[in-house]
C-alpha cells in the first residue's frame, strides 16, 4: 500500500503534499528534520491521506494534488480542518 499525505507545517501554516509506502516513518523523518525541502518548516501534523494500491497511482495522485485543482480540492476537503486553527 501506498499513501498520498498532506502535512500542515504548525511553525508557518503552510502545507506539503508527497507520497510514502510507510506514512508513519515518513512523518517521523519529515519532523527529525531528515527531508531537505521540509527542514526548515517543521515540525509538522498529517491533515489528509489517502491509499493507493500501487506506487504508479499513488505519483499521480501526488502530482494531481500539487496542481491548481488538486489545491483546491485538497482546501475544501479539508476545509473544516483549517477553520479550527
Amino acid at each position: 500500500m501506498f499513501y498520498v499525505y498532506v502535512l500542515k507545517s504548525i511553525k508557518d501554516g503552510k502545507f506539503y503534499t508527497g507520497y510514502t509506502d510507510n506514512l508513519e516513518k515518513r512523518l517521523k523523518k519529515h519532523n527529525a528534520g531528515e527531508v531537505i525541502s521540509t527542514k526548515a518548516r517543521r515540525p509538522f501534523e498529517i491533515v489528509y491521506f489517502e491509499g493507493c494500491r500501487n506506487k504508479s497511482d499513488a505519483l499521480h495522485r501526488e502530482i494531481y494534488l500539487k496542481t491548481s485543482w488538486g489545491k483546491r480540492y485538497m482546501k475544501n476537503r479539508i476545509r473544516n480542518d483549517l477553520k479550527k486553527k
